[in-house]
């Protein structure tokens, strides 16, 4: 069975504390929303603000694929705003517990029924598609559930979703609750809220008890614990339900997670499933040697098929298998002794309780290898003209090859003046710094700065580190050491 994905990120998803997106920024999620196949778009809330109902018309002019909804109370006025920001139809969302009626509407069960055929009439006599949604449905009395729903669909509601709006369904309650409701003759949507920790467990008991669409937000987010994640929900309907599909393009999950992720400011844990930065990552020794010879044998999904890439992670815990692979991608060989060399140095470094990084292990592979470089490029003088009302402009004197060169620039801030003083240098023009990384090693205004670069020339990409108590002195330290490394290649 094809299931339909209603992605409400722009409304649910900016609920979550300390998001609020630009009308720019909502439209660039909303676009790859569509272009990666989602069915429904929950496109923001009408009558929360003007700047909300600019980023909705901003969404619906655009002819997308995707059907627009905009949220909506079961009130005329929400709906002329959603009327008035020409999306295709709205999520009317009605009350359904008598917690929500009584206690937050002060209602009678009467007059939110009679409130809710009325907001559905308005809708359909003005064209708009219904999704009518029943909030806290899951503590709802199941008769009156079924009589708002019946009562909605009768009145002309095209689907009908039931909310788990606190998170308290099981697994089992879920798949109980959706069966018995499954016997209408629209599409039941199933919206879950992760409290427990259970939405997405949940949303799959749902389509199993007879839903035909789920509601979900990218990378989960949402207010308190979150929402059904778009991600882990989408892939395992595709890897683990045989009996159901959605039309999404999975391969392009990862891009939308990251670009919700740097949009919203709600980075993702390492750890999260199918788009974390460790989904795919491996360290352990077992692990590393099973997953060169079989991917298969420790990752349930090859990492292409999100648009992801597989690692291994450098630490204590590495084999010699994964080591190896490493270190042929940073263009080393080593012969068995030299591996085992390497390997143990690595270990002694880790067990201090050392973050092992690629710079570590190039040095560490170099010490075993005996590479003792001769750098071609040394820096001689590094000076810095900064304030808040003068441009800032860096001038270097370096000596590349027994040659003393002399060279100035500007830039944004100190460090990029600095870069840029030598990347206008001949001998740095085809390097691309593709990287940049800051640390205080220790607390204060005078602690030392640790930055860790990468650098690309060609194909082949290179880390370098710079420390030092001042940050643009260890910035250019570490560009010219990744720099070198690049020439001696």
């Amino acid at each position: 069975m094809n299931v339909k994905v209603l992605d409400t990120t722009l409304r649910d998803g900016e609920q979550t504390p300390g998001v609020s997106l630009t009308p720019l920024e909502k439209l660039r999620i909303a676009t790859k929303l569509d272009e990666i196949g989602v069915d429904y778009i929950e496109a923001g809330s009408a009558i929360t603000s003007e700047g909300e109902r600019e980023s909705i018309k901003g969404i619906t002019e655009q002819s997308f694929h995707a059907e627009i909804l905009s949220f909506s109370r079961p009130l005329t006025i929400d709906i002329d705003y959603c009327l008035d920001c020409d999306v295709d139809g709205v999520n009317l969302v009605v009350p359904t517990s008598d917690l929500h009626i009584f206690d937050k509407l002060k209602y009678t069960r009467e007059k939110l029924l009679e409130l809710s055929n009325n907001a559905v009439d308005y809708c359909k006599d003005h064209g708009l598609i219904v999704e009518l949604s029943a909030e806290d449905a899951s503590r709802s009395d199941f008769d009156f559930l079924k009589s708002v729903f019946q009562n909605g669909i009768d009145h002309g509601a095209d689907r009908i979703c039931v909310c788990d709006t606190v998170g308290i369904l099981t697994p089992d309650s879920s798949f109980d609750l959706f069966n018995k409701l499954n016997d209408f003759n629209v599409p039941i949507a199933a919206h879950c809220h992760n409290d427990f920790g259970l939405a997405v467990a949940n949303t799959f008991a749902a389509l199993k008890g007879g839903a035909t669409e789920f509601h979900s937000t990218i990378n989960g987010i949402g207010e308190r614990a979150g929402n059904t994640s778009f991600e882990e929900c989408v892939v395992g309907i595709d890897r683990l339900l045989p009996d159901f599909s959605t039309d999404v393009k999975i391969h392009e999950i990862y891009d939308i997670s990251k670009l919700a992720a740097r949009l919203t400011g709600v980075y993702i844990q390492p750890n999260k499933a199918i788009v974390g930065e460790n989904a795919f990552a491996h360290e352990s020794g077992i692990h590393s040697d099973g997953i060169i010879k079989n991917s298969a044998t420790y990752e349930p999904m090859t990492p292409e098929l999100v648009g992801r890439k597989r690692r291994f992670v450098i630490g204590k815990h590495m084999g010699t298998h994964g080591l190896d692979n490493r270190l042929k991608e940073l263009g080393l060989s080593v012969n068995k002794n030299q591996l085992q060399q390497i390997c143990n140095d690595i270990k002694v470094l880790a067990d201090k309780g050392k973050t092992v990084t690629d710079v570590d292990l190039q040095v560490i592979a170099d010490n075993v290898l005996e590479i003792n470089q001769e750098d071609r490029i040394k820096l001689d003088e590094l000076t810095i003209v900064s304030g808040n009302k003068v441009m800032p402009t860096a001038s270097v004197k370096i000596t590349i090859d027994d040659d003393e060169v002399l060279n100035a620039g500007v830039g944004l801030g100190p460090v990029d003046a600095a870069i840029n003083a030598l990347k206008t240098l001949d001998v740095f023009s085809d390097v691309d710094l593709i990287e940049y990384h800051v640390d205080a090693i220790t607390g204060g205004t005078d602690a030392f700065i640790d930055v860790i670069i990468k650098l690309q020339k060609g194909d082949r990409v290179v880390s370098a580190r710079g420390t030092e108590p001042d940050i643009i002195n260890a910035s250019v330290k570490a560009y010219i050491a990744g720099v070198n490394r690049l020439l001696s290649s």
